[in-house]
């Protein structure tokens, strides 16, 4: 009887152990459980989701940038002012206006029409992808660089019309509307129009237009190539038309002043390239790469994540070694469950042999 129980004792000492281990693995689940709970990647999707908007952080994002949005309305000064300035009146002989005489004709693009393309029109796409991501960095950082885009190439634009006072295509009707021209004793041009549309005709080089449009439109290409991922090398042919969308319109534009003999095909290679050049910079300077694999985004919003991360680190690196710790009090606990029951068994099996002895003495 003694032996039998010393045999029941064992198996209860492993029934134990069996036991220990199962409290062993779900005390580990439920600390992994824990552990997920505060992931990082969790708490970044978080803010996928819509965590920074205009309404929580519109304003912090807007003060962080005052600097920029202060420079931005001196430039605005500074483009309001170059229109005053009278440009340079460049030296116009008899011989050089036969290349002038084009006719005057009203422009195909109006004036007032080109902030609405290039200004209002990317914005209305900005708020779109806002309402959809809700990512008040995106937003922001997007208007404030078509605006960046747009008025310095309108000052570099301007500045450079005034400097060089380029006549342009048009410049022999501008300067004698009635067709009767007069040169003054060095075979220059004495003009006896109005004298705004003089101004005007000395403001050739570079467009304008071309600019402008480059400058608002280029930016858009950039931005929507970003978004849609046009650079992921997967061969979606499909998204290369919608980066040259806004391209091709502003290439429009530009040989739309080459029809109306508004400016010579110099001037708008010249002020393509310029609006191109400062829309790809600006671009940058708030956005990736569009064919980085993080173009779709900002460089705020990337920022904002990694210290994010780096806060949440800290807390991790003490869970781990808080885990670590009630792993390894588990485990001790199992092998001294283990050492009791094994310790039980041998003192049971051993009782059968010492009664056996005594008997036989007897």
């Amino acid at each position: 009887m003694d032996g039998v129980k010393g045999k029941d004792d064992g198996a209860k000492g492993k029934v134990d152990g069996a036991k220990g281990n199962e409290d062993c693995a779900k005390g580990k689940e439920d600390v992994e459980k824990e552990m997920c709970c505060l992931n990082p990647i969790d708490r970044m999707r978080e803010v996928q989701l819509g965590a920074h908007t205009l309404k929580s952080h519109g304003l912090t994002v807007t003060r962080t940038h005052m600097h920029d949005w202060l420079i931005l309305m001196l430039l605005a000064v500074i483009e309001v002012t170059l229109h005053v300035i009278h440009p340079f009146y460049r030296f116009v002989g008899k011989d050089m206006t036969t290349d002038l005489k084009y006719p005057m004709k009203s422009n195909t693009v109006p004036v007032w029409a080109v902030p609405m393309y290039a200004v209002l029109l990317p914005i209305a796409i900005f708020l779109v992808f806002y309402f959809r991501r809700r990512d008040v960095y995106d937003l922001h950082h997007s208007i404030l660089g078509l605006l960046f885009s747009v008025l310095i190439t309108g000052v570099l634009t301007d500045a450079i019309k005034n400097a060089v006072g380029r006549p342009r295509p048009d410049f022999f009707w501008r300067c004698f509307p009635d067709g009767k021209d007069l040169y003054d004793q060095w075979g220059n041009v004495i003009c006896h129009g109005k004298e705004n549309v003089i101004k005007e005709g000395h403001k050739s080089f570079p467009s304008g237009h071309t600019s402008w449009s480059f400058a608002g439109l280029g930016f858009l290409s950039l931005y929507l190539s970003g978004k849609i991922k046009a650079f992921d090398r997967r061969g979606h042919v499909a998204k290369l038309c919608i980066f040259f969308l806004p391209l091709l319109v502003a290439s429009l534009v530009g040989i739309s002043r080459v029809d109306d003999y508004r400016h010579h095909w110099q001037d708008v290679f010249a002020g393509g390239l310029l609006g191109l050049t400062v829309a790809t910079f600006c671009y940058l300077q708030f956005f990736p790469s569009p064919y980085h694999t993080e173009g779709w985004g900002p460089h705020a919003y990337f920022r904002m994540l990694e210290e994010l991360r780096g806060n949440t680190q800290p807390d991790n690196a003490v869970n781990s070694l808080s885990v670590q710790a009630m792993e390894v009090e588990v485990v001790n606990q199992q092998a001294e469950r283990s050492s009791n029951a094994r310790g039980s068994s041998e003192e049971h099996d051993s009782s059968p042999t010492l009664d056996e002895m005594e008997s036989g003495r007897r």
